[in-house]
């Protein structure tokens, strides 16, 4: 059954009609674009214009803008809008401009991690740079996980494993927490309530560890589904500052 028969189902059928008290049809609208911004290094832009991104959407640009003038930022848009690239981009900037900047990426579950690494890895491959991306959770043998704390540059995991994992060893961490750079926070909406609080204090922790080792790292959080990013944000990255 595709979407429109679902659709017609929904809208005629006596059992389920009902339920349904209001019906809206959002007109189509016409994309907008802008083009990348200039400091980028050109070639990751020729890479990506090689995939047939010619241009951006407006709220990437944006984004990465952001970004890269070190401003915490939040974006909610809706699925398959390109969230990815808006912090993919600036990290990996980041990366060919200075080998030494670390990323931290922080996914809900292993499987969307498993996905975005994915995603990660393709364009890594294509730029030709040899950027150390790694997952580290618990089923990372140990055997590579000395590897990861002291070559990573990109490093993805999850809040219970910088939790348990990480933080509490940050001695062994010394080059992640020295240059890192960007934090990314996925799908940030699935920290609410207890989960949300619990999220909160450990990226509090991260902070404090940050600050002893001497860096200040940019947040870029994103989540499709959410009725009040900025509040969500603030409270769980810590920060009064207006976010973008």
């Amino acid at each position: 059954m595709n979407l429109e028969q679902i659709i017609h189902q929904f809208r005629y059928d006596s059992h389920l009609k009902k339920n349904i008290v209001h019906w809206k049809i959002y007109p189509a609208q016409v994309a907008k674009y802008k083009e990348y911004p200039s400091r980028l290094d050109q070639r990751l832009v020729a890479i990506l214009k090689s995939r047939g991104i010619n241009k951006l959407y407006t709220h990437q640009v944006t984004a990465i803008e952001n970004a890269l003038q070190k401003k915490d930022t939040v974006v909610v848009t809706p699925t398959a809008s390109g969230k990815t690239l808006c912090y993919n981009i600036p990290v990996l900037d980041s990366i060919m401009k200075k080998p030494s900047s670390r990323s931290l990426f922080l996914f809900p579950t292993k499987a969307l991690s498993q996905d975005q690494l994915a995603e990660l890895y393709g364009l890594i491959n294509e730029i030709d740079i040899d950027i150390k991306t790694y997952t580290f959770d618990g089923d990372t043998p140990q055997t590579a996980r000395r590897l990861i704390r002291s070559a990573g540059q990109i490093v993805i995991t999850n809040p219970d494993m910088l939790h348990a994992g990480i933080l509490p060893h940050h001695t062994k961490w010394i080059k992640l927490f020295e240059n890192l750079e960007y934090v990314v926070i996925d799908e940030i909406h699935h920290y609410r309530g207890i989960f949300g609080s619990h999220l909160a204090n450990v990226i509090k922790r991260l902070k404090r560890i940050c600050e002893f080792y001497g860096s200040h790292p940019t947040f870029i959080c994103c989540s499709a589904t959410i009725a009040n990013p900025v509040e969500l944000t603030q409270k769980i990255i810590g920060s009064d500052e207006k976010l973008l």
